[in-house]
Parts: structure tokens; sequence; C-alpha cells
């Protein structure tokens, strides 16, 4: 098999084992009690099974474990070995509920673990200054992530777009671990999102969204874009997976600024605030689905073509989206409009 149609068997088993084995881990988790209870921020009425992540990471773990190179096997090891962990962190919460710090302490710790094993930033070209800022990224991006999951289908249809996004550019640049992993993404969110595009039949709870930010964030690590050391470039990683990183700042300063802490839950995320107009549960994720497409496009205009006029374009939009956000009235209850 050529080398740039190596991502198509990850991709394609990703898919059918995460497909596969969803049904399974629903039943599962209603056995074992690790479901979301109904409440005042939720739009569900019944007790939702959470353990989805469990056929996303077996999915994308498998896929990688049969297909990967040997020339890329310490690497994946690491990257593997971080996902699982992370995803570990994930399922305890699922079930006991643990802290915010504990979550963005896990991150750290999963991405410390991943840039001991070679895999940073090169910004500056100082070690320590690049791994501390790609131990940040990975904790941030992941929790975004998690942050996005408050509904049906956003956190896996949003990731399978990053992830999407993700392989063409890598195999527009010829990497070949890069594209293996955001095939494996692609294919075992994209496996899951058949059961959970609304209306959900099963959640992937802060398992699966743990892990597909953790992954996600490494992806965006590992891309390199040939182009000059300093240009409009370094906006790719960040446009491509835009929403959740939008999200986590919008959500964490909104409750920053009304004196609450940025770990208690509430409805205002941006599907909260959208919802809030009186569009549909599917109308909003349409919408964010079109959004994540429209900078995923960005991102890879600005690889092929690179231009100072598109990203400046991108940063507008992005402060017109800023703006539109908290111009919408905070949602205090579920509109009636169905």
């Amino acid at each position: 098999m050529t080398d740039h149609l190596q991502y198509v068997p990850v991709l394609v088993v990703g898919f059918f084992v995460a497909l596969g084995l969803t049904p399974i881990s629903r039943q599962l988790a209603m056995r074992l009690g690790v479901v979301a209870k109904p409440n005042n921020r939720t739009i569900h009425s019944g007790h939702m099974p959470l353990l989805g992540g469990l056929a996303i990471y077996i999915g994308f773990t498998l896929s990688l474990l049969i297909f990967s190179p040997p020339a890329y096997i310490a690497q994946f090891g690491a990257i593997l070995a971080g996902a699982g962990f992370i995803a570990a962190i994930g399922a305890l919460d699922d079930r006991y509920n643990l802290t915010i710090r504990t979550r963005f302490l896990a991150a750290a710790a999963a991405g410390a673990f991943v840039v001991l094993s070679g895999v940073r930033f090169e910004l500056t070209g100082v070690a320590l200054i690049d791994g501390g800022l790609t131990v940040f990224w990975i904790m941030a991006l992941t929790n975004a992530v998690n942050f996005q999951d408050n509904m049906d289908g956003l956190s896996a249809g949003s990731s399978a777009i990053a992830a999407l996004f993700f392989l063409l550019i890598a195999l527009s640049q010829g990497q070949i671990l890069v594209s293996l992993l955001a095939a494996a993404v692609l294919g075992s969110a994209l496996g899951f999102l058949v059961y959970n595009f609304a209306p959900s039949s099963t959640f992937m709870g802060d398992m699966g969204a743990l892990m597909l930010g953790f992954v996600l964030s490494v992806i965006a690590v590992k891309v390199e874009m040939i182009a000059p050391p300093f240009g409009a470039h370094w906006l790719v990683p960040l446009l491509v997976v835009w929403l959740p990183a939008f999200d986590i700042n919008l959500v964490i300063w909104t409750r920053i600024g009304e004196g609450r802490s940025p770990g208690q839950a509430g409805r205002d995320h941006t599907s909260h605030r959208l919802m809030s107009l009186g569009l549909s549960h599917r109308r909003v994720l349409l919408i964010l689905y079109a959004t994540c497409t429209l900078f995923g496009l960005a991102g890879l205009t600005l690889v092929i073509a690179p231009s100072w006029g598109l990203a400046l374009a991108c940063v507008g939009l992005i402060a017109a989206q800023y703006g539109l956000m908290w111009r919408i009235r905070r949602l205090r209850q579920w509109p009636t409009k169905p």
C-alpha cells in the first residue's frame, strides 16, 4: 500500500470498531450505573449512559496498533499511553465526579509525558519554554473538548471535522504519522456519532471527550507546515480546533466576570446561547458544524497558500464571533420552542 493511502484502513477499522462497540458500552454503562442524570442544565429527560468513550478509545487504539508502521511505534506508544491515562481519568470522572482541578492536572501530566517523549512545539528553540507551552496547550485543549461536550453530537462531530482537516493538512505535507493519528480519531468519532447525533441514545462522557481533546491537541503539535519560520501558518492548528478553543475561553471569562468558579457548570456555552434564540437542537448543531468546517477550510487554505490577508480576516471573524456571543443574552431557562 502506498504511503498516502495508509490512513484508509486505520479510518475504516476505527469507524467499525467504534460503531460495533458503542451499543455494548451503552449496556455496560447502564449495568454499572455510569449514567448522566437529568437536571436543570440538561435537555435529556432520562438517565443516559456515559461510557461511549470506551468504544471511541478502543476503536482509536486498535486501529493504530494494527496498522501503525514499525518506524513510528515509539511515538505512537507514548501518545497511546497518554491517551489511555487521560481516558482512565475520564472514566473515573464519569463515575465519581472528579473536580475540575483534577482533570486539568491529569491533562497536564499526560502532556508532560508526551513532551518528554519528544513531542513539543518548536517556537523559541528553548526546550524548557517550548515544553511548557506544549503542556499548557495540551492541558487547555483536552479540557476544551470536554467543556464542549454539552449537546448531543457536538464533541464527536466537531472532533471528527477537526480530525478530517488535520488529515488533509498532513497528507498535503506528507506527514504519515499525523495522518494516521487523524484518521484514527476521524473513524472512531464518526463510528460513535452514529449513536450520538441528536437525538442521542448514548453519551461519550468525559472518558471520550478528554481522550479526543488530548489526541487532537497532540496532533496539532505534531502537524508541520512547510512555510517560513514566522508566518500566517502558525494560526493553522488553532483554526482547525477553533470551536472548542473559543468555547472554553467564552465560558471561563463569562464565569469569572460573574464572580463564579470557572469549574461551576452552567448554561453559558456557545450552544446554549444559540438555543436561547429559539433555534432547534439540530439547527444549532449544524450551525456549529458549519463553523468548524469554515475555520478548518481557512486553516487548510493557509497551508496551501499562506496569506496574511486571510489570517487577518480570520482574526476579524474571531473577534466578531466573540462580540456576537457576548451580545446574546445568556440562557436562563430552556426555550419552549422545540
